[in-house]
């Protein structure tokens, strides 16, 4: 059985990707928000409210969460293509999604700036060369991270939250 925490397995980074790798992973961020739109498609408000899994964040929660990740993890990209190995800030996502906004706000707006935000990410992401992507930040707790690494991390952060939902869906035949 599958663990419902990791629909789409945990994350397990390679050490090197290659130019052909990355593309595929930049076209992951590009599509995550039409994924995570059509997810959440026709759901009743009663069905945002529930939870992914017992003890999890409610899929309403879960769509607010994932631009507040990505719009931290797009400053990271910028402050690492700009800075000389920048410490980046990390954030209490736990505490993030307890918040009025993610707990009971309407989700079009979140769903909305997802699609901004990949929009912009997905053409800067594309105008780094491989140089750029060996650059790295400082997370307090995680360490040293290049950009590949992170890439890879993106890439399958949107796909593991849009597995959250969709697997819900079908576990409950929405």
């Amino acid at each position: 059985m599958t663990d419902v925490r990791y629909p789409v397995g945990k994350f397990s980074p390679k050490p090197t990707i290659s130019d052909s790798e990355r593309n595929a992973l930049i076209q992951e961020i590009a599509d995550t928000p039409a994924k995570l739109r059509e997810a959440v498609r026709k759901l009743s408000q009663e069905q945002l409210d529930t939870p992914y899994r017992p003890g999890g964040w409610t899929v309403r929660q879960v769509v607010h969460h994932v631009p507040d990740s990505h719009l931290n993890s797009y400053i990271r990209f910028k402050l690492a293509v700009t800075e000389d190995q920048p410490t980046i800030k990390p954030y209490k996502e736990h505490l993030w999604a307890e918040l009025v906004d993610a707990k009971s706000s309407p989700i079009e707006p979140s769903l909305t700036l997802l699609e901004s935000l990949h929009h912009r990410w997905a053409i800067f992401l594309r105008s780094l060369g491989a140089a750029d992507f060996a650059k790295t930040v400082i997370h307090p707790e995680n360490g040293i991270m290049n950009l590949d690494r992170l890439l890879q991390l993106y890439a399958w952060h949107g796909q593991h939250h849009v597995a959250h939902i969709t697997a819900l869906r079908e576990r409950m035949g929405w």
